[in-house]
């Protein structure tokens, strides 16, 4: 292994650059396709079967099964990678940014097996976000295999998720925009664009030789649509956004309440709970309609969506009950994404507008099938605000270039609605959360340059701040805020610094907790100054304060200045 390393370092730049590319794409694609078959057949063995038994048998199987699958879940979250939890895709943000693309191998192999049994089983979750972290987490490992430290994994990990979503969608195209608009955050970075373009390709080719050549949803031959589904798709696109918007909204709220009224109930215990509604709305829906499309994906009421044969009262009735399903299972913190979702709800809600006004207008079945994928567009950029990469999604899943400008018109509404209703998307408000922020650093080329900026340029994150002793509080702080140490401000006065463990030794101890001094710089002064400071630093950080007021702005500790550093060498390395 270490003599393959030394090798594969050892060839020129951009052979190394190419090959892992390829290597990333093979492996990345091949996780995805192969988390895609998992699912799919866990989900025929399972739900699809239990559905052609009795009434009183489905009942039964379907909520041991679905039950089970969450408490697995649960457990491999809770005791060994909550990291797994969710989607994957704000914990590949967090690791692209804050960790240089390094992924623990703990969370591919918890991910894969909760979230295969968990959608598997009936989670109203979807498999592409997860797909996207495995394949990401697949090649940050190869990266490591094949001799790259820690902190130069970027690219791995960048070209890694593209070769995931181009396999779990089967969308080359998409998956290189997502990456560069929702990862990198920046369409126009070239750094990464040529590794995730070749890993893109790479894993469409893997799975077009597991899965096959087929677009993800089998549609007929359309014509364009007539003139005034283009006056329609406004108020579907407007219809779909609030769909989005209320979903989000909803989703991050339970999710936030998981760590207050639901704080008494253990972490591996929650999942269930999203199972528990689940089942209850899934198997109301089944016997009131014959549709499972409460359960796991939806992809075949989404499917005959698509093809206009579904009822558009059904269409109605799956978009209410699959958003109540999705907001809890994600809400309590299930494993799975919410790409899948979002597409179903906002081809539910064309369909069921379409439907209806369909008594109205004389509109045909071409019309009706681009009103359901105008809501598609619309919901998953109300979601993750990747509008180029919802478009191309949604035309490469379909193959149909004539619903290209419906697509457009969707999206635009979209954005001119949602920033209206939120500032940020689905994972940045998930990250906000959590305590995350992320900082994106981009240096200048030389290191000289470097230790002449102010030190604002790193510290751009709000300081998260003690302003009051009591237990209630610092109980909370600790539970919700992922910090190891806090300024304390009381009295409008900076009194110095709380650690983590002062604080839970304090509680136990049934005392008040002592704060400890720390350096101290401001806004404007510059990096080279607080270099020494942070070494010889009992703590390990700089507190930075405003001149005017000597408050805490900002909290630097020796990790930021390093992965920042780092950043400029690995800028310099690329370039």
């Amino acid at each position: 292994m270490f003599r393959l390393a030394r090798k594969f370092q050892s060839l020129p730049k951009k052979a190394r650059n190419g090959i892992g590319a390829i290597l990333f794409g093979i492996g990345g694609g091949g996780i995805a396709a192969l988390f895609h078959l998992t699912v799919h057949r866990l989900d025929h063995a399972g739900l699809r079967h239990f559905a052609e038994m009795e009434t009183g048998s489905f009942l039964l199987w379907s909520f041991v099964l679905i039950m089970a699958g969450s408490l697995i879940a649960g457990f491999l979250l809770g005791k060994f990678c909550p990291d797994a939890a969710g989607s994957g895709i704000p914990q590949l943000k967090l690791a692209f940014w804050k960790e240089f693309g390094f992924i623990p191998w703990r969370v591919v192999w918890v991910k894969w097996i909760a979230g295969a049994i968990s959608i598997g089983t009936g989670s109203s979750l979807g498999r592409e976000g997860p797909s996207v972290q495995l394949a990401a987490g697949v090649a940050s490992n190869m990266s490591g295999v094949l001799g790259a430290p820690k902190q130069k994994r970027r690219s791995a990990a960048a070209a890694g998720a593209a070769a995931g979503l181009a396999a779990a969608f089967n969308t080359p195209l998409a998956a290189i925009t997502f990456v560069l608009e929702e990862i990198v955050e920046d369409l126009n970075n070239s750094r990464f664009l040529g590794s995730i373009l070749l890993a893109s390709v790479i894993g469409a080719f893997m799975v077009y030789a597991l899965v096959g050549v087929n677009p993800a949803f089998i549609m007929p031959r359309m014509d364009f649509p007539d003139w005034y589904v283009y006056l329609l798709a406004p108020i579907v696109a407007a219809a779909a956004t609030l769909v989005g918007a209320l979903f989000q909204k909803a989703t991050l709220g339970l999710r936030g309440s998981c760590r207050t009224f639901f704080a008494p109930v253990p972490v591996w215990l929650r999942p269930a709970l999203g199972g528990l509604v689940t089942w209850g709305i899934g198997v109301t829906v089944f016997l009131n309609t014959g549709s499972l499309g409460v359960f796991g994906l939806g992809y075949e009421d989404l499917t005959a969506a698509l093809n206009n044969q579904l009822p558009w009262k059904l269409a109605g009735i799956l978009l209410g009950a699959k958003l109540l399903a999705t907001i809890c299972c994600y809400g309590f913190g299930g494993c799975g994404g919410i790409f899948a979702p979002t597409l179903f709800f906002g081809a539910m809600c064309g369909a069921f507008l379409g439907g209806g006004l369909g008594w109205i207008l004389p509109m045909s079945s071409t019309d009706q099938i681009a009103l359901a994928v105008v809501g598609m567009t619309s919901c998953m950029t109300a979601v993750v605000r990747a509008p180029i990469t919802a478009i191309l999604m949604v035309f490469e899943m379909t193959h149909q270039f004539s619903l290209v400008p419906a697509l457009m018109l969707g999206a635009l509404v979209c954005e001119g609605i949602v920033y209206l209703l939120s500032r940020r998307n689905f994972y940045e408000e998930a990250l906000m959360q959590d305590g995350h922020e992320l900082e994106h650093i981009m240096p200048p080329r030389d290191l000289r340059s470097w230790r002449q900026l102010p030190v604002s340029v790193i510290a751009k994150g709000s300081a998260v701040c003690v302003n009051d002793r009591d237990p209630d509080t610092l109980r909370s702080i600790i539970e919700t805020k992922p910090y190891e140490r806090f300024p304390l401000v009381e009295d409008g006065q900076y009194k110095g610094v709380l650690s983590r463990e002062e604080i839970r030794l304090a509680l136990k101890e049934d005392r008040i907790p002592v704060p400890v001094d720390a350096p101290q710089c401001t806004r404007s002064s510059m990096i080279k100054d607080i270099q020494l400071k942070l070494i010889e630093s009992p703590l390990g950080i700089v507190i930075v304060t405003d001149r005017s007021e000597n408050l805490p702005f900002s909290v630097i500790t020796l990790h930021d200045l390093l992965r920042a550093e780092a950043s400029l060498s690995e800028k310099t390395d690329v370039d």
